[in-house]
């Protein structure tokens, strides 16, 4: 598969999400997947792409110009797509990508996150979106989505849409299912309300 992940480019963080992106990388390619990323070569976004070359996998980086010109591009991605911009960059992303993996980050990979599971919601793509938070980072923005849906602002199938893991191995396992929600059928609601 090639699996997109949405992760940090953050200078400022603790290093361990630096080594969770990294050891993501490595357990990238062990497996024989393709990375698609940000084509950034800092922070967690350089360390899951080096990690995952340095494993023996293929990684794809997808950038904007004006990040080029900041000096910040993965220059050895084994393919690197420049876009005009950021918009373009994310419809590249989500183009080449079979399954979406978001380890925690900022805003941009909140942004990312929000993008992709508002078109999974809709039904604009089945792909398998998995969170990756052994820190709980994200617990709070699970709160505020449950609070949502109890003030009638989304679905149920928000929840269906997205698996919240904490482990990489319970991460890959989603992303490798390919498992989509079991929904009953019409007849089946039917007769439960017959």
């Amino acid at each position: 598969m090639n699996i997109c992940v949405f992760c940090a480019s953050s200078l400022t963080i603790d290093q361990k999400y630096i080594e969770l992106a990294a050891n993501v990388g490595t357990e990238l390619a062990g497996r024989g997947h393709t990375l698609v990323s940000g084509g950034g070569s800092v922070s967690c976004m350089g360390a899951v792409t080096a990690a995952a070359r340095a494993a023996g996998g293929r990684t794809v980086g997808v950038i904007p110009q004006v990040l080029v010109d900041m000096e910040v591009a993965d220059e050895e991605s084994d393919e690197l797509i420049v876009t005009a911009g950021m918009r373009e960059r994310k419809g590249v992303m989500d183009a080449r990508s079979d399954a979406f993996l978001v380890l925690p980050g900022g805003i941009g990979t909140l942004e990312e996150l929000f993008e992709i599971w508002s078109a999974r919601v809709l039904g604009i793509h089945d792909r398998p979106l998995v969170v990756l938070d052994p820190w709980g980072l994200y617990d709070p923005l699970k709160q505020l989505v449950a609070g949502m849906y109890e003030q009638g602002f989304t679905r149920a199938d928000v929840f269906d849409a997205i698996s919240w893991t904490t482990t990489m191995a319970e991460a890959f396992d989603h992303l490798e299912s390919r498992a989509q929600p079991v929904r009953p059928s019409v007849a089946e609601l039917g007769e439960a309300t017959g």
